[in-house]
């Protein structure tokens, strides 16, 4: 499409294209799908909850626990942050809640220093405490409107949540009816009060806490992970989840004697239909399948949105799964289903997490951000480690039972959101190239609100550092159910995506807590960089251009040290641009990408308007906002449409612009047009955007603090983005 037809680059194009065929043929029935009526739209939250059996523990030991288990959950979420525990002594068995607006360290101080009716010496031999850090979509934050919600003043039951309830207006309206009043603006709250309407109305004497918060959950629409306590049963502690991650972590002094834990299926499960009351009946069958501790039966559990909250007290933990309901009662952990899934194994496996204590750990520097930068060295290696070697071989062993799939597949798709899609877009070109296969690039909302076409011979690729973003998810569902072999790209061992691919390579990054993905996206970067050269290996005509990427890569550690080192150069930068109200980042070929994500890391960590432009489109309409007082970034690299950015460069020059060029050592020619430079180590073009993205991160980190931002929680953002 071209208004004048005579643009040069649309001509070149069409006498492309012209050289081609391609068949049509007809797509999976989309009739049924419909994906914005997914239920899978999920808050980003922090749950953290820590029970103690047969194993005294003081108060302060307990709210400090809950505590440090918040601040290693407060990437998720930190508008506000809460904690619920037991009052008195073991007689007593009321539940005290505080709850206070702003980060964790608020709650530190009110819980610590705030509260005079707090006997932080009392000993519990047994006792269960939840907390959360809230990050806000009901509600502004609040003291009120955070979490845990209660049913009663009394705090009869209380709840945390993370997610969206899509009824909670309907279940309000029917509880305002029976007389409940509320108080704040969420739609936790509606599950803590029907909780209490529930039990008041329990048609029986014995109902348990888990059949409770089984009837609590039929009613729920929506997606969450949810935590409650109740003073009617004090020791016990019942979760469940639905499309948002929850694991249970265990640690005993005895040894658990086994390691693949037996669900229990309720029989008549069948969900309740709207026209049913909330308090109708159903039959259970009751089993003492759980796990058993020994003899004394002295353990301590942990629940946790994510694995780093809980890894300084133990290595040991199960993942639920979707419409899981762990229970723990008398110390006994059990698993229950309402109802089976045909895909469902009936088992969960006791898995050891692998991770260090110290790699959630700030070390020696002042924020994550940073340490995660220079981690990258490291971190690179980490995703290599065992899957690229001398000589031409390159193994991704989650992927060699499909090897032949790759290559007769219809075409491969890379579906995304944020930086990781723009780590399928730096990595297109190379995988074009090498596959010799169609290859599309989606953004995942987008993908969703185009009800794209799928077909059973497409192979997609699903790439989040989390594994639980929600539109990818969305939308992994939505070709899964069209027949497409799918595959993960994720840094999360035991996430969603990881457990719903049919294979997948986990980046191995370490864990990433800044919420701005630095290390996660060179990693992301050089796994798809694997993929090509793996589905390429019997390619004769290929194997120079593989030999030569395949030492680039080895190479690789070293050549980001090198960048590294000019940290005090980007620094220097900073302090020129930080006062700026917006930047442009131009870029083209394998740099476009790294322009769109060095634009994205801009916006997020300082607030300053930044965008991303491909050099090829600037005299469409970007060349307009060109001119002396506006900060120009150009990354030209001895490519092949080195000579094309010279062109930009020059464009730019011509319209006064000052432009701040990143370029290889030597490159005279671009020295001459710039008006600052920083001169990166030559690689192969295909990996050129690994290196020129680091400068990027570093300049958006500094300028984020001389701007005096929290570097690592920026405004209105979180780490694990569950939320559609």
């Amino acid at each position: 499409v071209n208004q004048s037809g005579l643009c040069r680059s649309t001509l070149h194009i069409i006498k492309f294209w012209n050289k081609f065929s391609f068949r049509r043929n007809q797509s999976l029935s989309t009739a049924n799908y419909h994906p914005n009526l997914n239920n899978n739209t999920v808050s980003m939250c922090g749950i953290f909850a820590y029970l103690n059996y047969k194993l005294p523990r003081s108060r302060r030991y307990i709210l400090e626990t809950l505590v440090k288990g918040l601040r290693r959950l407060e990437y998720r979420g930190y508008d506000s942050a809460g904690i619920a525990f037991d009052m008195g002594d073991e007689n007593n068995n009321n539940i005290c809640v505080v709850k206070k607006t702003g980060k964790v360290n608020v709650l530190d101080k009110e819980v610590f220093c705030g509260r005079d009716d707090i006997d932080m010496e009392c000993e519990f031999d047994t006792h269960c405490g939840i907390a959360h850090t809230r990050w806000a979509t009901h509600g502004e934050p609040s003291d009120t409107n955070s979490h845990p919600q209660r049913s009663d003043v009394t705090n009869e039951f209380v709840v945390i949540h993370n997610g969206i309830l899509t009824n909670y207006k309907d279940l309000k309206t029917f509880l305002e009816s029976k007389g409940f009043e509320f108080i704040s603006e969420t739609d936790t709250e509606v599950i803590a009060v029907l909780c209490k309407y529930i039990y008041d109305n329990k048609k029986r004497t014995d109902l348990s806490f888990r059949e409770l918060v089984e009837d609590v959950c039929k009613e729920l629409d929506g997606a969450f992970a949810l935590v409650f306590k109740s003073r009617y049963f004090p020791g016990d502690l019942v979760a469940t989840r639905r499309s948002s991650p929850l694991l249970v972590g265990i640690r005993s002094n005895s040894k658990v004697i086994t390691d693949h834990i037996p669900v229990i299926f309720n029989a008549g499960s069948d969900r309740a239909t709207r026209s049913e009351s909330p308090t109708q009946e159903f039959q259970r069958q009751d089993s003492l399948t759980n796990i058993e501790l020994g003899v004394d039966n002295d353990v301590e559990y942990y629940f946790a949105s994510d694995a780093s909250a809980i890894i300084e007290h133990t290595d040991k933990v199960i993942y639920l799964e979707d419409d899981d309901v762990a229970a723990i009662k008398d110390g006994s952990l059990s698993i229950h289903r309402l109802k089976r899934d045909k895909d469902d194994s009936g088992v969960r496996e006791l898995t050891t997490v692998k991770m260090e204590l110290q790699q959630i750990m700030k070390g020696n520097y002042s924020y994550f951000m940073q340490k995660e930068i220079f981690e990258q060295p490291d971190s690179v290696v980490n995703t290599m480690r065992g899957r690229v070697k001398g000589g031409e071989i390159v193994l991704l062993g989650g992927l060699l039972e499909h090897k032949e799939e790759f290559r007769r597949c219809r075409r491969l798709l890379f579906i995304a959101c944020g930086t990781s899609f723009h780590s399928a877009l730096a990595t297109r070109q190379l995988v074009e190239e090498l596959s010799e296969q169609p290859v599309m690039v989606e953004l995942a909302s987008d993908f969703l609100d185009r009800s794209t076409p799928v077909f059973r011979d497409d192979v997609c690729f699903f790439i989040s550092q989390s594994g639980e973003t929600a539109d990818t998810l969305n939308a992994l569902r939505y070709c899964k159910k069209r027949g497409a072999l799918t595959i993960g790209i994720t840094n999360t061992v035991g996430s969603s995506i990881s457990r719903e691919t049919h294979c997948g390579v986990h980046v191995n990054a370490g864990p990433e807590i800044g919420v701005a993905s630095t290390k996660a996206y060179t990693s992301q970067f050089i796994s798809i960089v694997m993929f090509a050269l793996l589905i390429s290996e019997d390619r004769l005509s290929m194997r120079s251009r593989r030999q030569e990427i395949i030492e680039g890569l080895l190479n690789l550690p070293n050549l980001i040290r090198e960048v590294l080192s000019l940290d005090d150069q980007v620094k220097d930068l900073a302090h020129e641009l930080y006062k700026e109200k917006s930047v442009l980042v131009m870029g083209r070929g394998y740099n476009y990408a790294t322009c769109l994500e060095g634009a994205l890391k801009i916006k997020e960590v300082t607030y300053m308007h930044s965008e991303g432009i491909l050099a090829g489109e600037l005299k469409h309409g970007p060349l307009a906002l060109v001119d002396k007082a506006m900060p120009c970034i150009m990354i030209v690299m001895h490519d092949s449409v080195y000579s094309k950015c010279q062109n930009a460069l020059q464009q730019v020059c011509a319209r006064q612009g000052r432009p701040i060029v990143i370029c290889e050592k030597g490159d005279t020619r671009s020295k001459s047009f710039a008006a600052r430079t920083l001169e990166l180590p030559h690689v192969v073009d295909c990996l050129q955007g690994v290196l020129t993205v680091i400068p990027l991160q570093l300049l958006s980190f500094h300028m984020a603090v001389l701007r005096g931002y929290d570097v690592d929680c920026p405004r209105n953002l979180a780490k694990s983005v569950t939320v559609e």
